[in-house]
């Protein structure tokens, strides 16, 4: 007897589970469903936001390189730099102050000055090696007539990696920035 009221309560619940699966009344209860679509589609859009925004500042940071080094260059192509006695931390002062929006500029700044016999010579080589940035640079601004090249690095600090979408190209998680110009000094 007990047997057969507990089959009865389970047949009967099973039947009010079935009636409230129904596509009718199922299908038409939309309470929950914007935040669950929001759960689902957050995740991915956020990633995609973070994304573009740190790739915006990487190229914004590179342009605002390129501009200083293209500025503090002019320096010492006619002959400010040599004339005004700088060195090379007054040179990186010279590239930080055109650079905009840049922070911690001296310590993540290298720049390399070098004179060559002709442009042919110039070496452009990459400033890696293993992942690593080398160190090897020089300050050798010229004299008149000399041709100069320069070429500044700087490590910028990556945050953002999601599926394999990493902006690092050094071993240590951080993106090396460059920029370079070559020019024949004006006679001073």
């Amino acid at each position: 007897m007990a047997a057969t009221r507990y089959r009865r309560q389970l047949r009967i619940a099973g039947k009010r589970l079935l009636r409230g699966l129904r596509p009718g009344r199922f299908g038409r209860d939309k309470r929950g469903a914007a935040a669950v679509e929001f759960a689902l589609t957050a995740f991915p859009f956020f990633a995609m936001l973070f994304a573009c925004l740190e790739t915006g500042l990487v190229f914004f940071a590179e342009q605002s390189m390129e501009s200083g080094v293209a500025r503090a260059a002019r320096l010492i192509r006619t002959g400010q730099a040599q004339t005004g006695g700088f060195d090379e931390a007054k040179f990186k002062d010279a590239v930080c102050h055109y650079m905009i929006a840049v922070s911690d500029c001296q310590s993540n700044l290298y720049v390399d000055v070098r004179t060559y016999a002709s442009f042919k010579n110039a070496d452009f080589s990459s400033p890696t090696e293993d992942g690593k940035l080398k160190t090897d640079f020089q300050y050798d601004p010229g004299v008149g007539g000399d041709i100069v090249v320069v070429r500044a690095f700087y490590e910028w600090q990556t945050y953002f990696n999601f599926f394999g979408y990493n902006m690092s190209n050094l071993s240590d998680g951080k993106r090396l920035l460059g920029a370079a110009t070559a020019f024949r000094n004006e006679p001073f």
